[in-house]
C-alpha cells in the first residue's frame, strides 16, 4: 500500500474502510523519519481516489512542519474533483 522509493511515498492500490488505519500509520512512520520536506506523494498507483483517501492524505499532511510538508503528484482527475469540492484545492500542492 505505502512504498518509500526515492524520496517518495508510493500510495498504491484502494484505501477503504478496512485498511484506512493501516494505510495511514505506514505513510506517517515515513513522514516522521523524514528530514527535509516537501515530501512527494505520488498516487499514480491509487486505484481508486475517495473522500477517504482523501482524508488520510489532509491527516498526513496535518503532521508535516507548518502542515505545507507533503507535495501530491499524478493525482487522478476523480480525486482532483473530489479536492475542488471540498476547497482543498488552495491547501493541498498539487505538482
Amino acid at each position: 500500500m505505502i512504498q518509500y522509493i526515492d524520496q517518495q511515498l508510493i500510495v498504491s492500490k484502494t484505501i477503504n474502510f478496512e485498511n484506512a488505519e493501516q494505510v495511514y500509520q505506514a505513510g506517517l512512520k515515513h513522514i516522521q523519519q523524514h528530514q527535509n520536506f516537501p515530501l512527494v506523494v505520488d498516487l499514480a498507483q491509487l486505484e481508486n481516489g475517495n473522500t477517504l483517501s482523501l482524508a488520510v492524505l489532509v491527516q498526513w499532511l496535518r503532521q508535516t512542519p507548518e502542515r505545507k510538508g507533503l507535495h501530491f503528484k499524478n493525482v487522478s482527475e476523480k480525486m482532483l474533483k473530489i479536492i475542488q469540492a471540498s476547497h482543498l484545492q488552495d491547501d493541498l500542492k498539487l505538482i
